[in-house]
């Protein structure tokens, strides 16, 4: 039986599980491997928040650029509950991202496209220099998201 073509991939604001008391809030999943021309939803199911997500992009906020050169810089907006924002992506490489106004509790994620480039910006020291430690902790594994294809919490 032939597989069911899927146009996009969700990832949910969430807040916990129920009856499991979690500290903070992520994205789920928050780490995520995609080809080329896949779309990327993120759909608010955190009934008690507002989230974002928003590329690290020096068009956002000033903040270090964390995405493919030439890549197209994203901001949601705030998403109330069960709203979503999608994201076209067409170029191979790795993608950060975060929650505005989440961050610095880790609320962080990481897409990678494809076949990802190495030298871009991954591996220049100047793309962590605003970003809080408590995120740069956060991220996923390049090499753990290659080999799982989805990395939750």
């Amino acid at each position: 039986m032939p597989g069911i073509a899927v146009d996009h991939t969700d990832i949910m604001y969430n807040a916990g599980h129920p009856g499991v008391e979690v500290p903070h809030v992520w994205y789920d999943p928050y780490g995520l491997y995609i080809q080329p021309g896949q779309t990327v939803r993120w759909l608010n199911k955190d009934l008690g928040n507002t989230h974002t997500a928003t590329a690290y992009h020096p068009d956002n906020y000033g903040r270090s650029r964390r995405i493919p050169v030439g890549a197209p810089a994203w901001d949601s907006g705030f998403l109330l509950p069960n709203e979503s924002f999608s994201v076209l992506f067409e170029k191979e490489g790795i993608y950060d991202f975060y929650c505005l106004p989440h961050e610095h509790a880790g609320m962080v994620g990481r897409i990678i496209v494809g076949n990802p480039d190495l030298q871009d910006w991954f591996s220049r020291e100047e793309a962590n220099k605003d970003i809080p430690l408590v995120a740069l902790k956060a991220f996923p594994a390049v090499d753990k998201i290659l080999k799982e294809k989805i990395v939750r919490v």
